[in-house]
């Protein structure tokens, strides 16, 4: 009885263990490339996959590709992006303890990363279609290419908001194979969504970037002017939220979501200081994924009052 207690003991740990270790591998991977901020452009991406389906039918095997590439565009980015910054994450405190400077992952590692998930996306890319499948490799570049904008100009933000916002444009093409001037709104408001919250970030890193010669908007204009970009800039984001009601002929129940959006990125602007970022964060992470999210919610719940008899 206790042998056989023993052997089920071993074999456990004979299965167990090795899926431990595979689960802390993927955590460590998960956290270089932030895994979490996928909230941010997915519902965006999602969005846009609810309005094509309005020209197209959409199949499940367009869903699941669509959800492939998204993952795969931006595990490879922001893999790439570690790679290429990991000498700056190593001299600054606040992100030395990331995984590829603080020794967790190697730089072979994180390449071999990069070169799967990229091989993913274009997968994914061209199961979706000639077209996708076309555009798979220069929109990698155009991702990739963000990783160096902050060494020569202080436009990176909206660079990053240009590279992200690909992604509405990119779904609507999968979907019906073809361009609408219509969705641009979408593209338009994550590009200044996404540029916006950027610059906010990039505010508790001023000093940093100017000893390394780094280019942002705070680190060129300084921290009050930089806040009053980003404002200016999320002011274009929320006419470009709204353009949507008006350009698909949405209903009342988007329009709720737009004004809560509106609400929202008062609060995230009210939230930081100049003279105090330690809330940069909350705005950062927890009233941007509610932003996104917000609007989901409202495209989402303008389909269902659409199927209302």
């Amino acid at each position: 009885m206790i042998r056989n207690s023993i052997h089920l003991a071993s074999r456990r740990r004979w299965i167990l263990d090795p899926l431990a270790a595979l689960a802390a591998r993927a955590g460590v991977y998960g956290r270089m490339i932030r895994f979490s901020h996928t909230v941010f452009a997915l519902p965006f991406a999602l969005s846009a996959l609810v309005l094509a389906g309005r020209e197209q039918e959409i199949t499940a095997a367009q869903i699941f590709w669509i959800l492939a590439a998204m993952v795969g565009a931006r595990s490879a980015a922001m893999g790439f992006n570690r790679i290429t910054d990991v000498a700056f994450d190593a001299r600054h405190p606040r992100t030395a303890t990331r995984e590829i400077p603080a020794g967790r992952l190697s730089k072979t590692a994180a390449a071999a990363f990069v070169a799967f998930f990229s091989g993913v996306f274009i997968l994914a890319a061209g199961m979706l279609g000639r077209l996708p499948l076309l555009l798979s490799v220069p929109v990698l570049g155009v991702l990739f290419l963000y990783s160096y904008t902050k060494r020569f100009t202080w436009l990176a933000h909206l660079y990053l908001g240009f590279a992200i916002s690909l992604a509405p444009l990119a779904t609507w093409i999968a979907v019906t194979d073809d361009f609408s001037g219509g969705i641009l709104w979408l593209s338009l408001a994550l590009l200044a969504y996404i540029a916006g919250f950027d610059i906010l970030y990039a505010c508790q890193d001023v000093d940093f970037d100017r000893a390394q010669g780094l280019f942002s908007i705070p680190a060129r204009f300084g921290v009050p002017r930089a806040l009053q970009a980003a404002r200016a800039i999320h002011a274009v984001a929320y006419l470009s939220f709204l353009m949507l009601y008006f350009v698909f002929h949405m209903t009342g129940g988007f329009l709720l979501a737009v004004g809560l959006i509106g609400l929202l990125l008062v609060f995230e602007h009210w939230l930081i200081d100049p003279h105090d970022l330690s809330r940069v964060h909350i705005a950062f992470f927890h009233v941007n994924s509610l932003i996104s999210l917000t609007l989901l919610a409202g495209v989402a719940a303008d389909e269902l009052i659409r199927r209302i008899p």
